[in-house]
Order: C-alpha cells, then structure tokens, then sequence
C-alpha cells in the first residue's frame, strides 16, 4: 500500500537508517508519528529543511561518527546544501514536541546538541 508521505530513506554504514521528510506535512508525520522515543532528531539550524531521523534499534547505540552523518543528510536536504560547515540541531526524538495549532513543519526541541557538519549524502 502506497504512503501518502514522501519520506525518503538512507542507508549508513553499521546498517543504520536514515529518514528525512520532503515537505512540511512529511516532517511532521516523521517527527511526530514514525520517530521514536530513543531515535535522533536533526535540522539544520535558523533556516528551512527536512526534518531528518536516525533509527536506533533497541540495544543500539549511536557512535559521534554516525550522528554527524546524519546530520550531513540534514544539511544537505536544506537551504544550507550549497554552503560550507552547517550548524545542525540534534536531539532525541522524545525531546521533539508539536506545540497545539503550530503549522506543518513547526515542533519544539529541547536538550539540542549542535553538530558542525559539511552537506552530504552517503556513499551509495
């Protein structure tokens, strides 16, 4: 059955798995809905992206080096592609909320670490 939400799927090295949303109402249903609790939560900081997920399986644990692949895919599914190093949000997924009546897109973030990183997607 297809999904009505464009969500698009990476893989990492270590057989992680990564999603980033396409559009607003895709970052929500990400965000709020497939995401969960101990899962990564990133995006590039003070301008427009995809809201993107690191899959943490249950037992798993998410090495510095993973996380800031992750957040490369964040940088480059935003307004930052083109530019050098991104400050990118990162969080877990317990820690992203929607705020009542925001617009698609929109979720509060608390306990964020940012990642300096460079746009880009994994090898294939």
């Amino acid at each position: 059955m297809p999904s009505q939400y464009n969500i698009i799927e990476h893989e990492l090295p270590g057989g992680w798995t990564v999603l980033a949303g396409k559009t607003d109402v895709d970052n929500d249903h990400l965000s709020i809905k497939l995401a969960k609790p101990n899962d990564f939560w990133f995006h590039v900081r003070g301008m427009p992206g995809s809201h993107v997920v690191l899959k943490v399986e249950k037992g798993k644990e998410a090495g510095r080096e993973t996380l800031k692949q992750a957040a490369a895919i964040a940088a480059y599914y935003s307004k930052a592609r083109n530019g050098g190093l991104a400050p990118v949000s990162c969080t877990q997924a317990r820690y992203v909320t929607k705020p009542r009546g925001a617009k698609p897109g929109l979720v509060k973030i608390r306990k964020e670490f940012p990642l300096k990183v460079r746009p880009a997607l994994p090898e294939p």
